[in-house]
């Protein structure tokens, strides 16, 4: 099992903590991007202050760049960080992608499809020339042509974030690996499933992806404290991602047997009762969904992730304690 951290990458602080990170052994650091700082720009400056640790995305937004240009800026990037970035992708979410990017929210699967192979058709140093339902390369009765980056050719990882069954058979027929999130490890099998049906149809098996799993950190003998203050927390993400009739985040709680809690949470927040919302959310959900309480109990949410399939957990934490210990743990499996 190997250990990711997510984190925020704003200065020097930040990047003296991934430093840090690398040498607990943390495999990997990753940067997410919402409508703050993008996710691609802090890992250059996380790369010139480290040597081992690998560089994720997690996520670089489908739609907020052309696929020529995320080919660009992932090719620049492994070849400055000597061979370690991953290349993390998701769709987003239409508030953010139409709101924020002016970029209209539509077959966000075949998207997501179309922009991994042009990127990989850059990345192996080919012509591009593309003639897909959302992209269309060289665009036709113009005066564009069909060139071939003058980068050095380079493998390129790509993660794909998916939730939907659609996205998820599609990560298991074209992705590297899986970025999970909302992920009980006791029910990943409603995700790993469809994992392995694409994985059939790409003529693979799940085995040869990574999984991972996205999950805070807080080592605690408070359990009741700490359990209900990230349960509150996902208010926010229950009631307010999505719209009120499109929420991956609640559909994949869903699946997994919080379906009638996410219902309750997210009436109380749209009726702007925010502080009933934050109440309602169940404690066994926060539990269950990341790696909280006592040493004992951490060690044992890492054992179900690991016999659930995964090879990764990434990890929320400020807490470099913390993350050594966990470390340890892990080490102990």
């Amino acid at each position: 099992m190997k250990i990711g951290l997510v984190t925020w990458i704003g200065g020097p602080d930040d990047a003296k903590f991934v430093a840090e990170a690398e040498r607990l052994g943390v495999d990997s650091v990753w940067t997410a991007e919402a409508w703050g700082y993008d996710a691609l720009t802090p890992l250059a400056y996380a790369a010139a202050g480290t040597t081992r640790i690998r560089l994720g995305s997690g996520i670089a937004q489908l739609g907020a760049r052309s696929p020529a240009m995320l080919a660009m800026s992932a090719l620049a990037l492994q070849g400055l960080s000597d061979g370690r970035f991953i290349l993390g992708v998701g769709v987003s979410g239409p508030q953010v992608m139409e709101g924020w990017h002016g970029s209209r929210f539509t077959t966000p699967v075949q998207r997501t499809r179309e922009t991994i192979e042009i990127v990989r058709t850059i990345a192996r140093g080919e012509r591009l020339a593309y003639d897909g339902e959302v992209y269309k390369l060289p665009l036709p009765d113009g005066p564009g042509r069909a060139l071939r980056s003058f980068a050095p050719p380079a493998e390129i990882p790509i993660w794909v974030a998916s939730l939907g069954p659609r996205n998820l058979r599609l990560t298991g027929e074209v992705a590297d690996g899986w970025i999970g999130q909302a992920v009980v490890p006791e029910t990943a099998s409603v995700f790993t499933r469809h994992l392995a049906v694409g994985a059939k149809t790409g003529g693979r098996s799940l085995a040869d992806l990574e999984l991972s799993a996205t999950a805070s950190l807080e080592l605690s003998d408070e359990v009741d404290e700490v359990a209900k203050r990230h349960a509150r927390g996902y208010a926010f993400t229950i009631g307010a991602m999505g719209t009120a009739d499109a929420n991956f985040y609640n559909d994949a709680f869903s699946r997994q047997g919080f379906g009638d809690d996410v219902q309750a949470v997210q009436r109380l927040w749209l009726d702007g009762r925010r502080e009933e919302a934050r109440d309602r959310v169940p404690v066994d959900l926060a539990l269950k969904t990341n790696l909280l309480g006592t040493p004992e109990m951490v060690k044992e949410r890492v054992r179900l992730y690991r016999e659930a399939g995964f090879t990764t957990i990434r990890v929320q934490t400020t807490d470099l304690d913390a993350l050594a210990q966990l470390l340890d743990l892990v080490a102990d499996l």
